[in-house]
């Protein structure tokens, strides 16, 4: 089949093209950045340049395609430290754009990688452009079969623990404790990508995806323990601290209230009430897996 994948060869679509590649699938790779064309051309897939802003583009992209695989990230507007940018509505421009490309051209299925939280209208923080995102796609025909994949929270938004333990000497968060939490790896979410495309295609579905279900004082001991800091803690802050230290840091307002909201929402449980209605089997890649990525990246900074 011929596929176009937005998102460029990120940390799900390189992984999701070679597994696409040797499937015997035609993939077109959507990126912004010219200098990425080799490294596409090198995956067996073919190179498209432009932007997801440009309508033409995308449509012009999108003919002949049998499936395309829809992607959003907040980053794709712009930087979270710019003050100036409206993140939700950038988002709401590339789907809008998104769902005009798919009526022009004819397209009748569609993969669309949402999140956890695009369930919820409110309380989910910066997580809602999901479901704006789901929003605008449910308007197309209903001959257009929809999968939307949704994943819960990426392993590697981790990563950034570490300038905290370095500096703090600790993890600090506005929730914690004992209660269990679902993680996932980007290669699992790769895997059920590529088992829904080439599965059949009927009406509208939704697909979570997680790795594994940890509690955060079991994160701060397995990566603890693999950097080498056998006491390493998490520490429950307020909603106000932690908002402080965000603006402090420079963060664009949107996105630091946000994260207090989505974080907020992760330690009562409210984000993963559909989860647990909809729960799925659980992917390969286990914490105490990305906790040795986790602590090459420590030792390397």
């Amino acid at each position: 089949m011929n596929i176009v994948l937005t998102g460029s060869i990120s940390q799900i679509g390189k992984p999701l093209v070679k597994k696409l590649i040797e499937r015997n699938h035609h993939v077109t790779v959507i990126s912004s950045k010219s200098e990425r064309v080799n490294e596409i051309q090198s995956l067996g897939a073919k190179a498209a340049i432009g932007s997801m802003f440009d309508l033409n583009f995308l449509s012009e992209t999108f003919k002949g395609a049998d499936i395309v695989y829809l992607m959003e990230t907040l980053d794709a507007a712009g930087s979270f430290f710019d003050q100036r940018v409206d993140f939700i509505a950038a988002v709401e421009k590339i789907v809008l754009n998104y769902k005009k490309a798919i009526e022009e051209t004819g397209i009748k299925k569609v993969v669309h990688l949402s999140s956890i939280g695009a369930d919820m209208e409110k309380d989910n923080g910066f997580l809602r452009f999901h479901h704006v995102a789901e929003s605008i796609l449910r308007q197309l025909s209903d001959d257009i079969s929809i999968k939307f994949i949704r994943p819960v929270g990426f392993y590697s938004n981790l990563f950034p623990l570490i300038n905290m333990i370095k500096t703090q000497g600790a993890i600090f968060y506005n929730y914690g404790g004992d209660q269990k939490e679902p993680w996932v790896s980007p290669l699992d979410i790769a895997s059920a990508i590529a088992e829904e495309i080439d599965k059949p295609f009927e009406g509208r579905m939704i697909r979570y995806v997680a790795s594994d279900e940890v509690s955060p004082n079991e994160i701060a001991k397995t990566l603890g323990s693999e950097i080498g800091i056998l006491d390493l803690k998490w520490i429950i802050i307020s909603n106000e601290q932690l908002l402080k230290n965000l603006l402090k840091a420079g963060f664009n307002p949107q996105i630091a209230n946000g994260f207090v909201e989505m974080q907020t929402s992760q330690g009562n449980g409210l984000l993963y009430k559909d989860y647990y209605k909809n729960h799925p089997i659980l992917g390969d890649v286990k914490l105490v897996d990305f906790a040795k990525e986790f602590s090459a990246l420590f030792h390397q900074q």
